[in-house]
Order: structure tokens, then C-alpha cells, then sequence
């Protein structure tokens, strides 16, 4: 039994004996709970092999053929798994249905990489050797930050991504979907939100300091229909979707669509576009009641969209500047008793703490939100480094770690100038590999069991294309999803041969899914982007 999985699993139990063949005569069967996983995994190996994987006939499983068995066994965790390779039988049994994908995405590991590809080549045999991998995730929250604001991706994209994550075992997919420089959910009751604030003149390339631009409108935007379809498609993969809906910064595409929700008293905001460059942003939303009443509406369309718990508010990066010169923003400030602008920005958090509260959802927000405090069931983003989410466990809030310095993918992979507009600090594979969510302060305390999980962020602003997202997005994310799924020991323990070795195997099955990931050696030509500058930072990031 080869085990050159990725995720690596807890245990493998190789065995003697007779390989499984899985040929045209195959049957794949299951009981009545894993009847979805089976109908799943039939089509994905079947577009793969040619094969048709029937049920079977008769009143016996399989009509007495080898057969791929699924079935449920809620002793097992719920993403759990047991996946047992015999001669005549191969057997996956999950704990929930989450648990059966996870194993089906192994089995598709160990028949080669030409399991991942859509249609069959010819004269491929597929075995199987005989054995027993028993499997469970580390961390509950596994997820990927898809900044869809900055560069718009359209919807395929994102399905093709759902796939991505799903092959690798992760299962949240965090769309960040309005920023200053565009707005990317339909919002029914407020149409001028896509109409206007979904495309903006031009694009920064590079760095915000170069002053190199792309004089290309842009922009894109997902219709409901869209996002329901997303949604579905994800929890046929066991993901979920968070939606990140920004407030009160990174809003000047809502305010260039709605002038009214600016500070009208300190800007024109009926002169502002959609923003075009990258960067923190003056423009923020008014702490109004008209503009709690807006986002309040928009967020009851969201949650009609996104069944999940959780829905992120941002809360990051608001500068005061607008709000210390607006006298109707001081006067706010005074009604509502507060010390200054830093607490104004922490109430109009609290506000939606407690309408997605009161709603049955949980708010979930960058490390900044705690600031002023929150309600208990509220979580945070940790990413200015670890700080925030060791504040935030300690106060008895669940924290997802994603800290910049180690989880930002936009950061460039290698030294030189062969990287395609690099960025800050250099975060390797083998960086990647290293990372370790639960910091040394929370380890072995019983604020650990509130760090629910990590997250991987991609941030777009440098990537204008799906080709560009795959070259940043991957290995590292490959390494990344060992660190979420697997129970390996501390950082400086983990075996990074054993990793690259395995990646060896893993880099076929990113070439049958098509993906266009950075290979070892570097960037192959056409992944370079000579002349446009970016934003490199000097020296190892700090741990903070």
C-alpha cells in the first residue's frame, strides 16, 4: 500500500497479500447513509477509468463481484475514517458522511494520479495493494481565504477551487466578497451595489509604490443564483462557505454605489469611484443608524444565501481620520457616551455581534474586533501574528489562526527577482510546513481546545488571473493542509524529507487536476512577470 498521501494520515497498516483490481466489473455499493458519497465517487472515478462502478445486482452487495463498499459507523469521528484494501473488496467507513468523502479523496490518492483526471487514458491498470489507514482530522475549521474583491474570479473558478480544497481535506472556504476596489454579491434590495460598485476603471500592477497601472476596466459579480449554486456544490464536498461582507473600513465600492453611507460631512462622497488602488483606504462607512439599517439588510439577503454559522464582518484597517473630522461623527460619539473614535469602531462591531446573534449566527472578524470587547460567541481571525488569538483563547473566544507572517500566500516563495511582482517575506514550502497554529503560550492549557482552527489566506491584488492564484496558492497549500489535518508532532519535529518525498508523488496528481503550481526548481517562464514591481520585505518575519 503506497503512502505517499497528502494529507498524511494517522495510522497505515500495510499487509500481505493480493492487490485489488478495480476493472469494468467493479461494483461500488453502500449503505443508505453514504448513498451521496457513493453517487460522488462514482462519478469521479468513473469519468476517470471508463468504468461504470454499478451497484450491483440481485439481493446481494455487488451481485458477488469485487466491490467498493461505503457505509457510516457513527462510533468514528465524524470526519473519520477506515479505509480497508482487500483482494476482492475495498471498504470505507466513515464516521458522518464527511468522513466517507474524506476516505473516497484517499482512495483516489493511492490509485495514481490519473484518478484525478476527467476522462480515462488508455492502458492504465489500477491496484490496489492490500492494507488499513485509519484517519481523523486535527482541527475542525481547515480552511482557504479567497479574496474574490481585489481580482474578481468567476464563478467556474471558484467550483474548480471547491474541488481543490476538497481534494486536500479542507473544508471552509472563506470568500472575501466586497472591498474597496469592488463589490461581488448581488444584493436585490440595493442593485446600484453590483451595478456600480462591482467594476472600477483601471488596476494598480504591482506595488502601490511603483505607480504602474493596467488601464483595463475590471470587475465581475456573482447573482444569487450563483451563490446558492456555490453553496451547494461546496456541501456536496462537506465545505463550507463563509461569506466576509467588510464593515466598517475597506467600503468604498459600497459608498461610491451609495454616496450616502460615507461621511458626508468630511468628504464628497458622491465624488468617489470604486477605488483602484491597493492599500489602506480613508473612506469608511458612517456609524449611522441608516447605515446599520443598509448593512442589516444586506446581511439578511447574506444569510439567506449561507446557511453556515459563521458570517465574517472584517472589522480590520479603519482609519479614524474621516470620523475625527466629521461633527456629526463627534456627536455620535458623544450621544452614545463613547471615549473616542477607538470605541466608536469597537460599538458598531458589537451592533452586528449581536444581530448575527440574535439570528442563531456567530460573528467571526480579524483580530482587531477585539478591541473594545465582544459577546462569548463571537470568534476571531488571528492574523497580525499570534497576539490576537492568544488574547482572543484567553478570553474564551474561538480563534482561527491565519497570522500574516506565516499563512499569507501572497507572499513571495523564494529570494530573486525571477518571482513573478514578489511581496513580502519570503514563506517557502518547507515555511509553510513549519507552521504550528496552536502557539507555544497555549499549548498543553485548556485555552488551546478555543484555537478551532487555521486558514490559509489569498490575497489578490498581485494576482489578476487564475493561472496566478494556482502558481501562489500551490505546493504551499499541499503543506498547509498537513498542517490542519494531520496529529503530527511540533513544528521542529515534523519531517520535511518525508513530505518532499511524498510531494514527489503529489506533484502528478496537481498535473492531472490542472493545476499550475510553482515547481520546485521555480517559475517556468511564462509564470515570471518581468517589469512589474512589487513589494518585497527585507529579512525573517517577526512572531508576534
Amino acid at each position: 500500500m503506497a503512502m505517499e498521501i497528502i494529507p498524511a494520515p494517522r495510522v497505515t497498516s500495510p499487509a500481505s497479500g493480493t492487490p485489488f483490481v478495480l476493472d469494468e466489473h467493479t461494483a461500488l455499493t453502500a449503505g443508505p447513509e453514504a448513498a451521496g458519497e457513493a453517487r460522488r465517487l462514482r462519478s469521479a472515478l468513473g469519468a476517470a477509468t471508463g468504468f461504470p462502478l454499478l451497484p450491483g445486482r440481485g439481493g446481494l452487495p455487488g451481485g458477488g463481484r469485487a466491490r467498493i463498499h461505503l457505509e457510516v459507523d457513527p462510533s468514528l469521528p465524524d470526519e473519520g475514517y477506515r479505509l480497508e484494501v482487500g483482494a476482492e473488496r475495498v471498504g470505507i467507513t466513515g464516521g458522518g458522511p464527511a468522513g466517507v468523502s474524506w476516505g473516497g479523496q484517499t482512495l483516489r490518492q493511492l490509485l495514481g494520479p490519473d484518478a484525478f483526471r476527467r476522462a480515462p487514458l488508455p492502458d492504465r491498470a489500477w491496484r490496489l495493494e492490500p492494507g488499513v489507514i485509519e484517519d481523523a482530522p486535527r482541527f475542525a475549521w481547515r480552511g482557504m481565504l479567497l479574496d474574490v474583491a481585489r481580482h474578481f474570479m468567476p464563478k467556474d473558478g471558484v467550483l474548480r477551487y471547491l474541488d481543490l480544497l476538497a481534494a486536500h481535506k479542507l473544508n471552509v472556504l472563506h470568500l472575501h466578497l466586497t472591498d474597496d476596489q469592488g463589490w461581488r454579491i448581488e444584493i436585490q434590495r440595493y442593485p446600484r451595489l453590483t451595478e456600480q460598485g462591482a467594476w472600477r476603471e483601471r488596476s494598480m500592477l504591482g506595488g502601490r509604490q511603483h505607480g504602474q497601472w493596467e488601464e483595463r476596466p475590471h470587475g465581475g459579480f456573482y447573482t444569487q443564483d450563483d451563490i446558492r449554486e456555490i453553496v451547494a456544490y461546496a456541501a456536496e464536498r462537506h465545505i463550507a462557505v463563509v461569506p466576509e461582507i467588510d464593515v466598517p473600513g475597506h467600503s468604498q465600492a459600497a459608498i461610491a454605489a451609495y454616496p450616502e453611507l460615507g461621511n458626508t460631512d468630511a468628504v464628497d462622497t458622491g465624488s468617489l469611484a470604486v477605488w483602484t488602488r491597493w492599500g489602506i483606504n480613508e473612506n469608511v462607512l458612517a456609524p449611522t443608524d441608516a447605515v446599520l439599517a443598509f448593512y442589516e439588510n444586506v446581511l439578511t439577503e447574506v444569510l439567506a444565501l449561507f446557511p453556515g454559522r459563521f458570517v465574517h464582518i472584517g472589522g480590520d484597517e479603519c482609519p479614524k481620520a474621516q470620523w475625527k473630522a466629521s461633527p456629526a461623527v463627534r456627536a455620535r460619539i458623544a450621544e452614545l457616551g463613547l471615549n473616542g473614535e477607538d470605541e466608536l469602531q469597537s460599538w458598531f462591531i458589537r451592533h452586528f455581534d449581536t444581530w448575527l446573534a440574535e439570528r442563531g449566527r456567530r460573528l467571526i472578524g480579524w483580530d482587531e474586533i477585539l478591541e473594545g470587547g465582544l459577546a462569548a460567541g463571537a470568534a476571531v481571525s488571528s492574523w497580525r501574528g499570534y497576539a490576537g488569538g492568544i488574547a482572543a483563547a484567553e478570553a474564551g473566544h474561538d480563534v482561527v489562526m491565519c497570522p500574516e507572517q506565516q499563512v499569507y500566500l501572497d507572499h513571495r516563495q523564494a529570494e530573486g527577482e525571477q518571482e513573478p511582482i514578489p511581496v513580502g517575506y519570503v514563506r517557502t514550502l518547507e515555511d509553510v510546513y513549519r507552521f504550528e497554529p496552536v502557539p507555544p503560550q497555549l499549548a498543553g492549557t485548556a485555552e488551546a481546545a478555543h484555537v478551532i482552527g487555521t486558514q490559509a489566506n489569498v490575497w489578490t491584488e498581485m494576482m489578476d488571473s487564475a493561472r496566478y492564484v494556482d502558481y501562489m496558492a500551490f505546493p504551499r497549500l499541499c503543506a498547509f493542509s498537513e498542517v490542519a489535518w494531520s496529529s503530527l508532532a511540533p513544528p521542529l519535529e515534523r519531517d520535511f524529507a518525508d513530505f518532499e518525498h511524498r510531494m514527489d508523488a503529489h506533484y502528478r496528481r496537481l498535473d492531472a487536476l490542472g493545476v499550475e503550481y510553482r515547481p520546485p526548481g521555480g517559475p517556468l517562464p511564462w509564470q515570471r512577470r518581468p517589469g512589474v514591481l512589487g513589494r518585497p520585505i527585507e529579512g525573517p518575519p517577526p512572531i508576534v
